[in-house]
This record gives structure tokens, sequence and C-alpha cells, in this order.
């Protein structure tokens, strides 16, 4: 069948699967049903003819559905036509091998159809690495790892605080002694400092002797085996590229490491899990701190305060996407995919299962390292998916931000889970975050509590109980809306479309504190109408009057960073969290004016007039250097005025009152 320009061979597997060929045809809208429908029985052996067929005959790329035999189909590729594109999607242990099977149709022809979509490709940045290693290490298992990677790798040997180490009988490679004391980079350049460093004595007899030791040594290197078993050297030390931990009490950690060291020589394509602009980012503006949501959540300090912005090292970023779903300006967002192509993926699994008469869809987001093999053990030895349930592969299950769960219930879904292990190595908080903000809005929009949360599972019969578990409950007729625009524009779009077809669609919705939206609370009476808050908004959300002044907010713009309560001097601004879907929320509302101060000399308009007022009151009568009316009268004058009347009327600063005797300690003795 022929779906979105591309040629689709699906394959029942020996029969394992039952499958209609004419039904997903007509659900995936597929261009060329009837023959070209044919599910094949056994594609990989006795029907390879027929891939070989669609690679010479497709003008566009050819999708196999099976992903187990790729490599045997690739091959065929290579022999046949090496020029020819070929993907792979995997229909069996996510909906045909399954208790429900014989319902898997809609979901069937749903994976279909997102396979079949165009996406970008992810940028990427390079590392290289010229095999400078240091081994880390206590003792002799250092050196015996280094033995066997010093034909490999150019070997540095660094033992904290060694005992009694015998010394080697040749110097192959460098052995020195010192504790790194602080550590940064990633592969191909990272940066050590090492106190107690000293060299080994070449007289060392017994046991490896140093001479004098120094602090503040500085070395670099490519990559780092750290044998210590103490702390780590990096926080989230697993996904610092180059770094290897193992278990120095296991032999076989050890060996993987050694192994995994030996190829880390020559450039390696990263790639870029994070598109940054600074220029919407809301952490700063004039030392005066606003958001720091992505500093709070990255795990492996990738992300640093750069002055009013953040700065994000591409090289050290682990991929997780916290910073990206937490971020409320859109400065940072996930690219691998971006929000628009994900949010067009869920957009085609839910809307192709709708038009197949699925009903109630549960998205079950989970990542490819825990995820697919738990789908697949259970696909294999148990029940498998119930027929409902549609899996939703993302690189990490903490890039999912507000726009990705309130798109998918406006899509249609019922619910939403998000499989994790249940010994997580991610930090979870920044998805419970978002998680507790989507039960917030459904809640609150009438769908009523639990439709989204977490299945914690290792064992896939945890994972099938959970999921066979479930009490169905409808979700809301789809909306049928393309993901266009930025991060923050999506959210509001994602929001809105939600909110249109809700059972209880409530114009306002109260949030918790720490929400990414919001308006604010000012006392327009303490105001002074200063705009030190509108030089500070990072997105707009406060403006002023280039003709009078006035203050003017735009409550769809605030983020609730909370960069003009720190920064007005009055302290008259309070955060205020919730979600306006009205469209008063997209227009900018008057928040106060006042009359202009208009200049006593010229009639230029500055300043606003109570403002003035306000000064002049408070210093008429009460300074000596305001005691005549010509002197306040200054106050009312703009600012060429002021200074031309002061050259006109001398000051003398001698003419203020007489200042008090000098008291010294004779006049206390009196």
């Amino acid at each position: 069948m022929d779906v979105n320009g591309r040629t689709v061979l699906v394959c029942n597997c020996e029969g394992t699967m039952p499958l209609d060929g004419e039904k997903l045809a007509r659900a995936c809208g597929a261009a060329t049903p009837g023959a070209a429908s044919h599910v094949a029985t056994q594609l990989c052996r006795a029907e390879l003819d027929r891939f070989t067929a669609a690679l010479d005959e497709a003008s566009g790329p050819v999708l196999v559905a099976c992903t187990q035999e790729a490599p045997l189909f690739d091959e065929r590729r290579e022999d046949a036509r090496p020029d020819a594109r070929v993907g792979f999607f995997n229909i069996r242990e996510r909906a045909g091998w399954s208790d429900e099977a014989a319902d898997a149709h809609p979901k069937i022809a749903a994976l279909i159809a997102e396979a079949a979509l165009d996406l970008p490709p992810a940028g990427s940045v390079e590392l290289k690495s010229e095999g400078v290693a240091l081994i880390y290490g206590r003792d002799e298992q250092a050196i015996e790892v280094a033995r066997q990677l010093s034909d490999r790798l150019d070997i540095t040997v660094l033992l904290t605080r060694p005992g009694g180490v015998i010394p080697p009988r040749t110097a192959e490679f460098p052995i020195l002694k010192g504790t790194i004391t602080r550590a940064t980079g990633h592969l191909g350049a990272f940066e050590i400092e090492v106190d107690d460093y000293a060299v080994p004595l070449p007289s060392s007899r017994q046991a490896l002797a140093f001479g004098p030791a120094r602090r503040g040594a500085k070395s670099t290197c490519d990559i780092i085996i750290d044998l210590t078993g103490g702390t780590p050297l990096f926080p989230a030390h697993g996904k610092r590229d180059g770094y290897l931990r193992p278990d120095p009490g296991s032999p076989a950690e050890v060996q993987k490491a050694v192994f995994k060291a030996a190829d880390l020589v020559g450039e390696f394509d990263k790639p870029r899990y994070v598109n940054y602009r600074a220029e919407l980012c809301a952490h700063s503006r004039s030392r005066k701190t606003g958001c720091t949501r992505c500093l709070e959540v990255c795990p492996t300090g990738a992300i640093a305060p750069a002055g009013e912005h953040v700065a994000i090292d591409p090289y050290v970023c682990a991929g997780c996407g916290s910073c990206a779903a937490v971020c409320p300006t859109g400065a940072a967002t996930y690219a691998l995919p971006a929000p628009e192509p994900l949010l067009e993926r869920l957009r085609t699994l839910l809307l192709t299962y709708h038009r197949a008469g699925g009903r109630d869809a549960v998205v079950l987001v989970h990542d490819g390292d825990h995820g697919d093999p738990l789908i697949d053990l259970a696909a294999r030895f148990g029940a498998g998916l119930p027929a409902r349930v549609i899996p939703f592969a993302v690189n990490s299950v903490t890039q999912l931000g507000i726009e990705a769960l309130a798109a998918s219930f406006a899509y249609g879904a019922a619910e939403l889970r998000v499989l994790v292990s249940a010994r997580p190595r991610e930090d979870l908080l920044p998805l419970a975050r978002n998680l507790g903000l989507a039960e917030t809005v459904l809640s609150g929009l009438g769908f009523g509590s639990g439709r989204v949360g977490l299945i914690e599972a290792d064992d896939p019969d945890l994972l099938t109980a959970e999921l066979y578990g479930m009490a169905r409950r409808p979700g809301a007729e789809p909306e049928n809306f393309l993901a266009l625009g930025d991060k923050k524009g999506l959210s509001r779009l994602a929001l809105r479309k939600l909110h249109a077809v809700a059972p209880e669609p409530v114009p306002v919705l109260p949030l918790a504190a720490g929400a990414p939206f919001g308006t604010l609370d000012i006392d327009v009476e303490g105001c002074t109408l200063c705009l030190a808050c509108v030089s500070a908004c990072p997105t707009g959300a406060l403006s002023d009057n280039a003709d009078r002044p006035m203050l003017s907010f735009t409550e769809d713009a605030c983020v609730q960073c909370g960069l003009c309560r720190n920064t007005c001097p009055e302290k008259v601004i309070r955060l205020n969290p919730r979600i306006d879907f009205t469209d008063a929320a997209r227009s900018p509302v008057m928040v106060k004016q006042e009359e202009p101060c208009h200049c006593i000399r010229c009639g230029t308009a500055f300043g606003t007039k109570a403002s003035i007022d306000r000064i002049a009151e408070k210093l008429a009568g009460k300074h000596w250097m305001f005691g005549n009316k010509a002197l306040i009268d200054r106050i009312y004058m703009c600012g060429d005025c002021r200074v031309i009347a002061q050259t006109e009327t001398a000051l003398d600063p001698y003419a203020g009152p007489e200042r008090p005797p000098t008291i010294t300690t004779e006049d206390y003795k009196a």
C-alpha cells in the first residue's frame, strides 16, 4: 500500500497476527488499496522477492513493518538497489502479538500512518578524541587496566592514596599519585585539577614511593576511566560521554569499560538535543534573577548562568529534555524531535486511530532503552498491549512538556501513561511537575482525575496488569488542528483546543504556584508608573505607551518568571498563576495610566503629574535646598529647562543653616 508517498509492506509473521490488508489500507488512507494492500505471510523468507520488487517499483521510500529482520532486508537492499531508502517499524510486539489482536486494526493503522510521516532530522555536534586516557584508581587494578589499553590508547595512571603498590618491571606508561579535586569537560576535552600530585621515585623497590607532593596540578585528557569506587567526578556520571566508572569489584563491568574505552578514538557525532535562543530567556534582567527552572532540573550541570540568560553546553547535555519541558518561554526547546514534529506524530496516531474506529485511546509514552524491551517481553511472554493502548516512543520521557500532554487529550486520547523504570536513572521531578499541571488542568475542565500518571515497572507482567486493569473512560471528540508555532505558542494552542472539547470549559482556571501561566496582581495605588517592570519583562507581557504614562498587561504572554516582581521598587506586584481561556487574555489590558506632568517653562510632557507632586510635597519646606518656590519650581521642569534655570540662578553652597558645633570628649566631661 502507498501511504504518504511511501510504499508500505506488511507481513503477518507466518500467520501469528490476524491482519486484514484491505481494512488497514482504508484506515491509513492508502492511495493504492486492492492488490497492493496484500499482507505477506513470510516476507523475510519465501516472499523476499516482494521486497526486492518494491525497491525497483517504488518512487519514494519503502517502509517494512518489521524490525526483527531489518539487517536481512538491509543486506538485500545493498545487493539489489543501494540507493533506495528503506525504513522499518514494529507492529508485531506493539500491536499484533496481543490477547486483543483481533481488535487492534485501528492501532496498527495508526502505527503505519505515524511511520509514514516526514520528520526533519535533528542536528548534531562533533566530539573528537585523540585517545589520551587517564586511568584513575587506587591499586594494581588500575595498572592492569592500563596494560590492556596501552596498545590502543595513550595512557596515564593516577593513583589516589595508594597503599603498597608493587612497582612495574618496566615504565610502559606514567604512573602518578594524586587526588582529583575538580573535573570538567566531556569526551575529547576533559580538564582535571589534582591535589597531592607526585611522581614516583625510580628507586622504588618493594612498593611505589613518590617524591614531594604539590597542590593544584592541572591536566587534560580525552577519556577518564574511574576505578576508585568513590564519589563520581561528575553529576549524573552515567551520562557524561568519555567518563567510564565501572564498579571496581565487578570484573565483568571493568572489562566492559575496557572494551568501550578502546573504541573511543576518532570523531563522533552527538545529537544536539536542545535548541536554545538566548533572546527568549527569562533568567535575569539588570542583575535581578527571574526564572531558574532549567538550572534547577539539569542533572548533568550542562546549564549555567551567563548574565541575563543561561548557557547550555551541547557537549555535556545528555538529552533528558527536562530543561525544555519546564522552560516557559520556549528559549530551550527539545530537538529530538522538536515540539512541532512531536505533536504531529500525536495528531497522526490519534486521528488515524479514531478514523479507523478506535475509541478510548490510552497513549503509552516510553523510551527506547527501557520501554521497547519491556513492551517486547510483554508481547512475547504475556498478554501484550491492549488494543486501545497506543505506544508512543520518545527519546526521553522527561522531555514531555505541557504542550504534548494537553495536545494528546485535545486529539482525543482518553488516558495518558508514562512508562518508567521502578529504579529510574533520570530525575523524574520535572516530569512529575508537568504531569501534576496536566492533572490540574484536566480535573479543572471536567475530565476527572487520574487521566495522566506514571507506570513504574521493570516486569512485563506488572506492565500488562496495570494496562489491562485500567477502567475504560471515554475521551473527548478529537480536535483536528495543526501544531504550528514555537513551544510557548504551542502550549497556548494545545490548552485552548483542549478547552474547546472539555466537558466543563470554565473561563479561568487557578493553578498552583510555579505554573508557567498566570496574571499579575498589581497594587494600582502604590504603582508610580516608573515602568521598571516593563524594561525587565522578557516576553513583552508588560508594555508602556510612548505618548502618555501608561502600563498595560497581556496575560497570554506572561510566563510567571517573577522578574517584574523582583524589579519593582515599590513592591506592588504579585504573581497569580492561572489559565485564562477567554479572548481577553490575548489582548493588552490597561493596568494604570496618569496625566503626564508638563514642563512649566516649555510645556514638554515628562514623568507623571502624581509622581512629581509627591516628590515636591516631600521636599518643600523639609530641606534647606528647597526652601523657596523657585527651587521647587525646578522639580516641575523637564531636564533641559532645569539645567537652564540652574544657570540663571546661582546656588550658594554656604547658604545652608549653620552647622551644629562639634562635640568632643571634653564636652562630655564637663
